[in-house]
């Protein structure tokens, strides 16, 4: 059986404009977030969100992810760009014709495809 301190977590600093603070998630818990003043708070506070989240997995009958799993990726995030990055976006997938969320599709799977590239060894 897993332990709490076994769930890898990322920690980050969240802008006044979000409150301030710390915000700390968990990979293998798509839902599972929690946040504090200080990065010690927010990580005690991530634990109790962790151990209360695995606590109502449990009691529903779904499984619990383990550790470094990748957990329930939903295919979903949330990416803040700056305004000017957004409309050139926008007017970049109105002139293709498609929807701006295609066209950052497009463009990160192309990214991860020429990244992936060359990390590939070529054979001779």
């Amino acid at each position: 059986m897993a332990k709490l301190t076994d769930y890898p977590f990322e920690v980050r600093p969240l802008s006044e404009e979000d409150g301030g603070g710390f915000l700390i998630s968990f990979p293998d818990f798509a839902e599972c977030i929690s946040d504090g003043e200080t990065i010690e708070e927010a990580i005690a506070n991530g634990r109790d969100a962790l151990e209360a989240t695995i606590a109502a997995l449990k009691a529903s009958k779904l499984a619990v992810p383990a550790p470094n799993s990748g957990g329930v990726a939903s295919g979903k995030f949330v990416a803040r760009v700056p305004k000017t990055v957004h409309a050139q976006l926008a007017t970049r997938a109105r002139a293709e014709g498609v929807s701006l969320n295609s066209l950052v599709l497009t463009f990160i799977a192309q990214g991860l495809g020429s990244s992936s590239a060359k990390a590939r060894p070529r054979s001779v």
